[in-house]
């Protein structure tokens, strides 16, 4: 089984929007060095300072969890409201889909995972305890709130694990009562 990479969301340089309304933190992609029109997967956690338009991905599955703030508001372009996000909810989503965020209290920090449709495809959930977590061809597992442990490492909060090959089952163990583990798991697609 191939050993993870340890990740602090942290230690992690930001790299500012264009729009000058959020920063993103890539935690991975692959292929590695890919451009973000060529990915095949890419995980990120991005901080909203103020509403702002997503930026479209024709072709990706997107899925996305608020992890800090009071959540968000996202909208279509007529300003109809397609999804309010609250905090450590997921929603799936055709990344092509043109959509704002909103945020009408306050700045938020939230999770991305991206696929290219046909190629792979991922899973998101957030964990409130202990698990076993199935194998797959890439995970991360990211400490939310309170501290947890895999693979013999303790994970504060905002740090986590990576396996960015195909790895076996894996435990977690929560070491709070009100810990979230945020766990993305991807897997090539097969789907004819």
């Amino acid at each position: 089984m191939s050993a993870p990479r340890r990740i602090d969301i942290e230690a992690i340089a930001p790299t500012p929007w264009k729009n000058g309304a959020g920063m993103t933190r890539e935690i991975a992609m692959s292929p590695a060095g890919a451009s973000v029109k060529a990915f095949d997967w890419r995980l990120s956690v991005a901080e909203l300072e103020r509403g702002a338009p997503f930026s479209a991905f024709p072709g990706v599955d997107r899925a996305i969890v608020v992890l800090d703030g009071p959540g968000m508001r996202l909208v279509d372009g007529s300003g109809a409201l397609v999804q309010p996000l609250q905090p450590l909810a997921t929603w799936s989503f055709d990344g092509g889909r043109e959509l704002q965020a909103e945020l009408p209290h306050g700045p938020c920090r939230d999770f991305n995972v991206m696929t290219r449709r046909g190629r792979w495809r991922a899973t998101l959930r957030v964990l409130r305890s202990g698990a076993e977590i199935d194998a797959a061809d890439a995970t991360l597992l990211l400490a939310v709130r309170g501290r947890w442990r895999s693979e013999g490492q303790a994970l504060d909060r905002m740090q986590g694990l990576l396996w960015d090959t195909a790895h076996g089952p894996v435990d977690v163990e929560a070491l709070d009562a009100d810990g979230a583990l945020l766990h993305a798991r991807l897997c090539h697609d097969h789907r004819p």
